[in-house]
């Protein structure tokens, strides 16, 4: 037998994410994989980030984690999208190296003191008295530990489709983990079939990149991460195509053999991310849909088709890749396909991750229902920090709603559970002009730091940087444009009426005026660190302000807490409203109040029933 302090099950996006907080904190951590050879794999699209997705990455970072350290090494494009709106939809996105992405991060895992990589398969994890001891491997040997933490990915009784063949996998050609999930099922935990699918890889030398729009990145690249890599990136550009009617009638007529239509699949797949087939099934009269082509790697000549994800059959992809534009005569080097794994109801999580009913038990990533890697790594990450802080007798992290995006995932999964794949974005944070991506930083670094994953030196820098921002705010944006600006400045924008705009903060509010704009006529006394920063703090700061006194009269709910074991089974509520209360059990009023179902008139008779308890 192998003693550790912490087993985290699957090294993707959430494993990794995991086994590195536990290990940094300072416990023994065995993450614990299928193929050494493919740690931190993108199964499917070459990319991190985007909108909702890249605020995560950025939060991930402040925190300490790890995915913006390996995207900023690795990524081969970068771009900040949204550029010409709020900050609050903007965010940063960035080309993979799907190669060097696993190299890079495999390297800093086994660089990483305490945490060791170990190729196997978990067939059972063993709880004894209501709390785990050991993991059980199909090799047949024994770890005995404190904490174990379940990030499978789609690898738990995974299975592939395309067309009419199926076979057992997590990813096309590696072997899935089958028995765990019957060890699940078994501890108490509610299973359900989810699917997801992933487009073809082509053949580079097979594109007509001619006949596509291209898209480059931006210059300087927008890094993910607070302490970002002096590198030049050579970005490699993407293509813009779309497919047409020939491509939808092929389709059309060859849906019934796509594993989704035939009746093979069973899972629910996600909303957001459908495959081709859905797109034209739900929107039929649309008459083109976008295609675009990402490079995987510098290394390799694949393709990615992002846009056309498929369980159609091999010729039939094939057949209807070749009408788009661009594609006529494409070479597919990896098929499209679905595939069907097991998750679990969230609901029977607490806000930590850790299982109510088996201490010592985290669930992070997939199988609490999410899909995509940026959401699989934070709730690693977070899993990760709870069970080292759980193993110190600490309370937990836990993120609200107005702290991070991280924060409203876990809120929603834990409290609202999952009918379909959860998928992130900017429109489900109420508080959404709190969380842009510019202040992870400001918010989460304090929390990174006092947990451990943050160095002294990292969280000294973003104090020094709010400090001058602060300064700055305070002391230079009151001042008169004259005393700011260069007397040229009206003379060159004559559009804009100086009798409006004494003050500099007056000026900057205008929607026509940034730091571009002004910053050759600034004097140079008066030229910001981070000009950024301080453009969107006085353009938005009456919204924010508004948003922050939101925040505060929702406190007053946060601040009710329930007690662990509250009886519901109180005059005045439904059946169906207390049923819904028992499932979750909400840890304060707040929560309470977001789970579907229950009531203002609920919440009220809850409070009532608190404040009679404490009063006795």
């Amino acid at each position: 037998m192998i003693d550790f302090d912490v087993v985290v099950i699957g090294a993707g996006h959430a494993g990794c994410e995991a086994g590195y907080a536990t290990a940094k904190l300072g416990f023994k951590t065995c993450l614990l994989t299928i193929n050494l050879d493919v740690v931190g794999q993108m199964s499917c699209n070459p990319a991190i980030g985007g909108l909702a997705k890249g605020h995560i990455v950025r939060e991930i970072d402040a925190l300490g984690g790890l995915m913006a350290k390996v995207i900023d090494k690795t990524g081969i494009q970068f771009r900040m999208l949204n550029k010409s709106r709020g900050p609050a939809v903007q965010a940063p996105r960035a080309q993979a190296d799907k190669v060097m992405y696993r190299l890079e991060m495999r390297k800093l895992l086994e660089e990483t003191e305490n945490l060791y990589l170990i190729q196997d398969i978990a067939s059972e994890i063993v709880v004894k008295n209501g709390e785990v001891s050991k993991v059980i491997l199909e090799s047949g040997n024994v770890i005995s530990c404190k904490k174990v933490i379940v990030s499978t990915g789609t690898f738990l009784g995974g299975k592939i489709f395309i067309g009419d063949k199926t076979y057992p996998a997590g990813r096309t050609n590696e072997i899935p983990s089958l028995t765990l999930a019957d060890n699940l099922r078994d501890l108490g935990f509610e299973l359900t079939r989810f699917k997801t699918g992933t487009p073809a890889r082509v053949h580079k030398n097979s594109i007509d990149f001619s006949k596509m729009e291209r898209q480059d990145g931006d210059v300087p690249p927008p890094f993910f991460s607070f302490n970002p890599p002096k590198r030049e990136v050579e970005q490699i550009p993407c293509y813009l195509t779309y497919t047409n009617e020939k491509t939808h009638e092929i389709i059309f007529k060859n849906i019934h053999r796509s594993s989704l239509y035939s009746g093979l699949i069973q899972g629910v797949g996600p909303r957001y991310c459908p495959s081709i087939e859905d797109k034209l099934k739900k929107f039929p009269d649309r008459e083109r849909h976008q295609v675009f082509l990402e490079p995987e790697s510098r290394f390799t000549v694949e393709y990615y088709v992002n846009g056309v994800s498929t369980s159609l059959p091999v010729e039939v992809q094939y057949r209807y890749l070749r009408t788009i534009k661009g594609l006529e005569n494409v070479e597919i080097l990896r098929p499209g396909y679905a595939i069907e794994y097991f998750s679990i109801s969230p609901l029977s999580l607490k806000v930590s991750l850790e299982s109510k009913e088996i201490k010592g038990l985290y669930f992070a990533g997939q199988i609490n229902g999410t899909s995509g890697y940026e959401e699989a790594a934070g709730q690693g990450l977070i899993a990760g920090i709870n069970a080292a802080l759980s193993l110190k007798d600490r309370e937990p992290v836990v993120l609200g709603r107005d702290q991070s995006y991280i924060g409203v995932m876990i809120d929603d999964l834990v409290t609202k559970g999952v009918d379909e794949p959860y998928r992130m974005f900017t429109s489900r944070s109420e508080y959404r002009l709190l969380l842009d991506h510019y202040t992870a930083d400001k918010r989460l670094m304090p929390i990174g730091y006092e947990v451990g994953l943050i160095d002294e030196e990292t969280f000294k820098k973003m104090v020094d940087k709010y400090e001058k921002i602060d300064k700055y705010l305070n002391e230079v944006v009151s001042l008169s444009v004259k005393k700011v600006l260069r007397e040229d400045f009206f003379s060159d924008f004559p559009s804009i009426d100086k009798s409006k705009v004494h003050t500099f903060e007056k000026l900057l509010k205008r929607p026509e005026v940034n730091f571009d704009v002004v910053s050759p006529y600034l004097k140079e006394e008066f030229k910001p660190d981070y000009s950024l920063e301080v453009e969107k703090a006085v353009k938005y700061n009456g919204y924010i302000e508004r948003e922050f006194a939101r925040v505060e009269k929702h406190k007053d709910l946060e601040r009710v807490k329930i007690p662990e074991g509250f009886d519901y089974n109180i005059s005045g509520l439904s059946r169906e409203v207390r049923e819904k209360l028992e499932k979750v059990r909400p840890v304060n009023l707040a929560q309470a109040s977001r789970i579907p179902g229950v009531t203002p008139a609920s919440i009220s008779i809850i409070y009532l029933t608190l404040t009679k308890k404490r009063k006795k």
